[in-house]
Parts: structure tokens; C-alpha cells; sequence
């Protein structure tokens, strides 16, 4: 009975759907703790501050920012159009190529052709798999049990982050790219019968994308949660996205940390974080609702950067990381509230429209903190504050605290309930 009031049953319908994103999961993972030292070594060679590669980070992420907004909400469309399986088989496959660069060598050509294509592949993939896979989930669970699943879901993908961190501290640093090639080889797509005709819908359905584009803005503008769920969304990605793109060169330039204690921190966070999605997210959720457990995750994620960019110690880091283990209930709480919020119909493309706000504030984001993270690394600075750049980051998830206090939540999720739950997925 607890196993059901935690949502385990929910998922019999999406073990298709969640086996080989696991996989997928654990070998991007893989690459996470060991690509720094790479990167490093490539670019600057020995030398333990690598301004080039805090740059070039930066730049990825904010090109990747400036087309994800554009097409997440587009994918978003088209998996509520024309099915969830060929927009699932797109994004995943995406991501092979860029890591066998690696797998043949590290050199710095290499690392560079690495960022050239890995750019295009998170343009395709980065947040538009989570979208899919959660419109994809809510056409299968009720509206009381999607919270539980969808916490679930992300449990699963820490879940998936501790295997793959295991791995990169398991395995050598030569081997580390060419395990992840062959796990993204070998991943399969959901298996659900659909016609292979989606290069003529797409053809098709260009023409009309604009409509649908504007369709999806008026769902979200007009739907006071959705507005709300927005702001909080952008401002917390700005923040988060931020410390993601600086943190690990941050740590390796002030305590020296390398690829081993990268892989603890990340188990440490992903062990924490399976506990607090698959169980306390999934229990606590019909005592509190999505609204308060929102707020104790923004609460969390500010403490995280503040104990990260205040550290006096190499031991403050692993204290702050501890705090993943509360903030990662974001995600989960923010897909069930645009779930919610939403008519089955248009999972999809409100999923996707609010992605596209999170991209606007990953493209922000490095112009401020790629400049700032390197000022303050550097020798050069007004104040001794080598973190400065993720103190002012949490700011900005004080603001989505802030909006997330003020958050109406609604339920518009059985507006249509009356449809054919298999309708998204196939024409």
C-alpha cells in the first residue's frame, strides 16, 4: 500500500519510456565530473584556472539559450500534434555523436569540435526530453496520482546521475568517453506503435507554426498559474544555470578539486535526492500540496548558493551540496503545477512554452557570471570573494521565492478528460 501512495504503480504504463532514458541518463552523467579535467587539460595545460574554458562554457550555454527558445516550444507543439515517440527519438539520438569525439581523442581540436556539436545536440535535447516525457506521462496518470509520478520520474534521473557518477569514479579517465558512447549506443526508444511518416508531418506542420506558437502564449499568459509558474521558472533557472556553468571550474581554481571529488559530491546529492523524490515528494505532497514544497525547494536552492559562494573550506562545498537533496523538489513540484494547470490536449505545448522561458534565462546567464567568475578568480578584484558571482546568483532565486509566495494554483488539468487519452500520441 505505501508503494502506491508513493506512485510506484503509476509508472507500470511508462517502464517503455523510462528504461532507456535511464540509460541515457546515466551515460550523460558519465562525462559530467571527468569533462572539466579535460576541458582543462586541453585548453590550459597544467595550469589548475582555465579562463578559456569558463568562456567557452559561457558561450555554449548562452547560443544554446538564444535557439532553445524557439525550438523548445516548437517540440513541445509537435509531440502534442503528431505524437511524443518521434520527438523522443530525435532529442536522445542527438546526443551520441558530440561524445564520440571525445571517445577517439582528447586532444584540442577535439574538445572543440566537442563543443561545436554537443552545442547543437543540447539545443535539441537539453529540457525538451524532460518536457516530452512528462506530457507523455500525464496522458497515462490521473490527476491526483501525477505529482507522485512525476517525482518519480526524477528520481529516477538521480537516481540515474548516482550510477553514472559511480562509473566515472569507478572507471579511468580514458575509459570514461568511450563507455558513454557505447550506453548511448545501445539505448532504445519507447515502444509504441506510430506510423514513420514524421518528416512529412513536419513538412506539413511548419506552415502552420505560428499559429500554434501563438496558441501556446495565450495558454500560458492567460491562465494566472501558468503566468505565475513562469516567473518563478525564469528567475530560478537564471540563478541555477548560472552557478551550473561556473561551479566545477570555480571549485577546481579554489580548492583544487578534480574529477573524484566532483563524482562524491554528485553521488552525495543524487543518493540524497532519490529519498527525497521517491519517497518524501510523494507522501508529502497530498498533506502540503505542490505550492508549499515549491517554496521549501527555492529556500533550499538559496542557501546552496550562498554556502557555495561564501566557502572558507574545501569541507563547505560538500555542506552546501547537501542542500541539492531539498532544491531538486523544484522540478517535480513546477512540471506537476503546469500539469495541472493544463488541459491534456495542450501538456505539450504549456511544457514547452515555459521551457522556452527557462532558455531565455540560460542565455542571460553566463554573460553575467562567465565575465564575473573569472574577474574573481582572478588576482585583480575589488573584495576576496572568489564565489561573488554565485552569491549574486542566489538573488535571483530570492525573486522566484518571492513570485512562488504569490502563486495561485488551479486545476484545469480534466477540462477535457473526455477526449481519447491516446490521442497525443498518435494522429
Amino acid at each position: 500500500m505505501a508503494w502506491k501512495n508513493c506512485g510506484f504503480w503509476e509508472l507500470r504504463p511508462l517502464v517503455h519510456l523510462l528504461f532507456p532514458l535511464s540509460i541515457h541518463w546515466i551515460a550523460e552523467e558519465m562525462t559530467v565530473s571527468v569533462l572539466v579535467d579535460v576541458v582543462t587539460n586541453a585548453l590550459c595545460p597544467g595550469e589548475s584556472t582555465c579562463s578559456e574554458a569558463i568562456y567557452i562554457s559561457g558561450l555554449q550555454q548562452t547560443v544554446v539559450g538564444i535557439f532553445k527558445m524557439v525550438v523548445l516550444p516548437l517540440l513541445g507543439q509537435l509531440a502534442d500534434e503528431y505524437g511524443r515517440k518521434p520527438l523522443l527519438i530525435l532529442t536522445v539520438s542527438t546526443t551520441i555523436i558530440p561524445f564520440t569525439l571525445l571517445a577517439i581523442n582528447e586532444s584540442k581540436d577535439f574538445v572543440y569540435a566537442y563543443y561545436a556539436l554537443r552545442t547543437i545536440s543540447y539545443i535539441i535535447s537539453q529540457g525538451s526530453i524532460f518536457c516530452i516525457a512528462v506530457a507523455y506521462a500525464a496522458d497515462f496518470v490521473s490527476d491526483s496520482k501525477r505529482a507522485a509520478a512525476f517525482s518519480w520520474i526524477t528520481g529516477l534521473f538521480s537516481a540515474s546521475h548516482v550510477l553514472g557518477n559511480l562509473l566515472a569514479l569507478l572507471l579511468p579517465e580514458n575509459c570514461i568517453f568511450p563507455v558513454c558512447y557505447c550506453f548511448k549506443f545501445i539505448e532504445s526508444a519507447p515502444r509504441r506503435h506510430q506510423e514513420s511518416t514524421f518528416l512529412q508531418k513536419v513538412v506539413m506542420v511548419l506552415k502552420n507554426r505560428y499559429k500554434s506558437m501563438r496558441d501556446a502564449a495565450l495558454i500560458v499568459v492567460g491562465s494566472p498559474t501558468l503566468r505565475g509558474i513562469s516567473f518563478v521558472s525564469f528567475f530560478y533557472e537564471l540563478g541555477m544555470s548560472g552557478i551550473t556553468t561556473v561551479l566545477f571550474y570555480y571549485l577546481k581554481a579554489v580548492f583544487g578539486f578534480s574529477k573524484d571529488q566532483f563524482s562524491e559530491i554528485l553521488m552525495m546529492v543524487g543518493v540524497g535526492s532519490i529519498v527525497s523524490q521517491l519517497v518524501v515528494l510523494p507522501l508529502l505532497n497530498p498533506l502540503v500540496g505542490e505550492k508549499v514544497i515549491l517554496c521549501i525547494a527555492l529556500l533550499a536552492s538559496i542557501a546552496y548558493a550562498l554556502f557555495y559562494g561564501l566557502a572558507w573550506a574545501s569541507w563547505v562545498p560538500y555542506l552546501s551540496a547537501s542542500f541539492g537533496v531539498i532544491y531538486v523538489l523544484v522540478k517535480p513540484s513546477t512540471y506537476t503545477i503546469i500539469s495541472k494547470a493544463t488541459s491534456l490536449n495542450n501538456q505539450g505545448k504549456a511544457q514547452g512554452f515555459i521551457a522556452g522561458v527557462q532558455s531565455i534565462a540560460s542565455l542571460l546567464s553566463p554573460l553575467a557570471m562567465s565575465p564575473l567568475t573569472s574577474w574573481f578568480l582572478s588576482s585583480d578584484t575589488p573584495f576576496n570573494c572568489k564565489g561573488f558571482s554565485i552569491v549574486v546568483a542566489s538573488i535571483c532565486m530570492m525573486i522566484a521565492l518571492c513570485y512562488a509566495f504569490t502563486l495561485r494554483t488551479e486545476d484545469n488539468s480534466g477540462s477535457d478528460k473526455e477526449e481519447d487519452i491516446e490521442t497525443p500520441l498518435l494522429t
